[in-house]
């Protein structure tokens, strides 16, 4: 998925290693609330995505960087996903979903459709392009979107990778999940990754409540689809984000509602580089991400061509006519660092 912002906010993360607040919750963790914004996936019809990942209060959790969460949308009345070819550098993309299809087609070859269970991970190394478009015989779109940040030693590579895998389910007392990156409660994901990361589907029955080993070296994230959700017996609001720092060993999970409860956890060793993001670029300087934009609008082949998208206005054509996103402008004045906070929860 592309962020098509007009005025994407440039984002550099490093470590600083600052201690975070005590709890306030006796014998549990303090957790931090990171809310979601709303930001439209195209033009006047658009579905709108809810992001959570980045903003200022945070940029990174672990190497993941970008976390956009959509539906349940009707697409019958809001024309559906429709993300012409678009770039990418220096990430992995990852695409899951709970209800749905989505077309995937990207210029390292590879076309595919993203389904319900089965993880879709993009490589872009040095550079990628691709597009996304939702089936026609899809009547309702809901999942989530998520980016991982490549390390240095990895983020010039040539090579498009593409790949999917099907978890199995793994059952639990009061619910069950599915592991889709890394390893969690000793479910492994066999798809391959270049920082140590996870990230799982888990649904709670009514009522339960999860006491979950996670790695202590991790931070971590949980994004609430739906159900009544407590964190450490914090409350999470649906759609919003809630983050624990590392040297968490169990994490408590409990869904108060009354119908069964969704969520989606990510977590990762804190990324030891500084980066810089800005629209669907990451590098690692302002010269480097001003050559991405311009090479992506003379169409170079650092990010190659997408062959066979048809979007919702024809062959080769989204809704507004375009064949291809453009890059937004850059701003008129050198992007400056934002630093990521340290890996421990903020008051």
């Amino acid at each position: 998925m592309s962020n098509v912002e007009t005025k994407p906010e440039e984002v550099v993360c490093g470590p600083r290693g600052l201690p975070g607040p005590d709890c306030a919750q006796e014998g549990r963790a303090p957790v931090e609330i990171l809310t979601a914004r709303d930001v439209p996936l195209g033009g006047p019809r658009a579905m709108t995505v809810r992001r959570t990942l980045p903003q200022r209060q945070r940029s990174l959790i672990g190497p993941w960087c970008f976390v956009d969460h959509y539906g349940p949308d009707d697409v019958s009345t809001s024309g559906g996903m429709d993300v012409a070819p678009h770039p990418h550098t220096g990430l992995q993309t990852v695409s899951w979903l709970f209800e749905g299809t989505v077309e995937h087609i990207d210029s390292g070859g590879n076309a595919g459709m993203v389904l319900p269970g089965e993880v879709n991970l993009m490589t872009s190394g040095r550079g990628i392009c691709h597009s996304e478009v939702s089936t026609e015989d899809t009547t309702a779109l809901h999942g989530v979107q998520l980016w991982v940040v490549l390390p240095d030693s990895v983020r010039h590579k040539d090579a498009r990778d593409f790949e999917h895998f099907a978890p199995e389910v793994t059952s639990f007392d009061g619910g069950e999940m599915l592991v889709f990156l890394g390893e969690l409660w000793g479910t492994r994901s066999p798809v391959a990754t270049y920082s140590p990361l996870m990230g799982a589907e888990v649904r709670l029955r009514p009522g339960a409540t999860l006491d979950l080993p996670v790695n202590e070296s991790f931070e971590h994230g949980v994004l609430v689809d739906s159900g009544d959700i407590t964190v450490e017996d914090v409350p999470l609001p649906t759609n919003a984000l809630g983050y624990t720092g590392v040297g968490l060993s169990e994490m408590r999970i409990s869904n108060r509602a009354e119908a069964d409860a969704r969520i989606v956890i990510i977590g990762g060793e804190p990324f030891d580089e500084e980066i810089l993001m800005w629209w669907n670029f990451i590098g690692r300087t302002h010269e480097e991400i001003a050559r991405y934009r311009e090479e992506w609008q003379a169409e170079g082949e650092r990010f190659g061509a997408v062959d066979g998208y048809v979007g919702k206005g024809g062959p080769g054509r989204n809704a507004e006519g375009m064949s291809r996103l453009p890059a937004p402008r850059l701003p008129d004045v050198r992007i400056k660092a934002r630093r990521n906070p340290p890996p421990h929860v903020q008051s």
